[in-house]
């Protein structure tokens, strides 16, 4: 029989709320090639513990991200009972919802650094928490979006977040790199999960995304948990410090990505 890609791997999984969240997808492909995962909750435990179930976990931890005790909680409750951490999946982002919509100048100071601490900082902890019992060949991988490094409208001060989430994963890169540790980010096209709702017209933003991206659609849970699977199986062994972008190719098209606009320059 064919050796699954993460047979005898074990690690963390952060950041899901419900079936629609990526982190699960993730979660679920990393586990049919036979990863054993520990799930973190603040609020959601009833959906974690029955998600958790169908794949067989039972290793459920609640874990606010701005709380390292917390943090250290779960990391060494983990690896004493796994015997170390082979991956870690960092998915959480928060952002106020009614300073999502008001913009990036009236966003409050407790606001900017909160959506810091959630969505940026709080890998710091869990990747220094977790060191003493990454094992060789061990994965990080944060979530991260385009409005990282372009102004994506309605995204405002997550997009700062996630910018700053994209750096210190590269410094992380850098600091675990001796130890055989590899840092990386997916950059994942607009997919329908429950905190994308949460965005000014979301709906608007994917079809437009969905007509100009190379592929003409837009990605899904699964195309990000495939890209996923890679990254934190030994095939990605060489690769440290990237930002994958998994969008459809949404990434690479100027402003003649739109019909319209692209028309108007051939003509005129």
């Amino acid at each position: 029989m064919m050796r699954k890609l993460l047979e005898g791997k074990k690690g963390i999984v952060t950041g899901v709320v419900n079936h629609r969240s990526i982190a699960w997808e993730i979660a679920r492909h990393l586990a049919e090639e036979g990863a054993e995962i520990g799930f973190t909750y603040r609020r959601e435990r009833k959906w974690v513990e029955k998600l958790a179930g169908s794949i067989g976990a039972d290793f459920i931890e609640p874990c606010d991200v701005q709380d390292d005790q917390q943090i250290r909680q779960v990391c060494d409750k983990f690896a004493e009972r796994f015997g170390g951490i082979d991956f870690i999946v960092h998915a959480a982002a928060y952002a106020d919802g009614e300073e999502l919509q008001a913009g990036v100048i009236n966003t409050s100071r407790d606001g900017f650094l909160r959506t810091l601490d959630v969505t940026a900082y709080s890998i710091v902890p869990f990747c220094h928490y977790a060191r003493p019992y990454f094992r060789p060949g061990a994965s990080v991988l944060a979530l991260s979006y385009l409005g990282s490094n372009r102004v994506c409208a309605g995204y405002n001060v997550l997009g700062i977040a996630k910018s700053a989430l994209e750096t210190t994963c590269k410094y992380l890169a850098a600091d675990l790199g001796p130890e055989q540790v590899r840092v990386n980010v997916i950059s994942a096209g607009p997919i329908r999960t429950l905190a994308a709702f949460g965005l000014p017209n979301f709906k608007e933003m994917v079809e437009k995304r969905a007509n100009q991206s190379p592929l003409r659609r837009n990605v899904t849970q699964e195309d990000v948990a495939k890209a996923a699977l890679y990254l934190m199986s030994d095939l990605a062994s060489g690769t440290t410090g990237e930002v994958m972008y998994v969008d459809a190719g949404y990434n690479i098209m100027g402003t003649w990505a739109d019909s319209e606009v692209g028309s108007a320059m051939v003509q005129g």
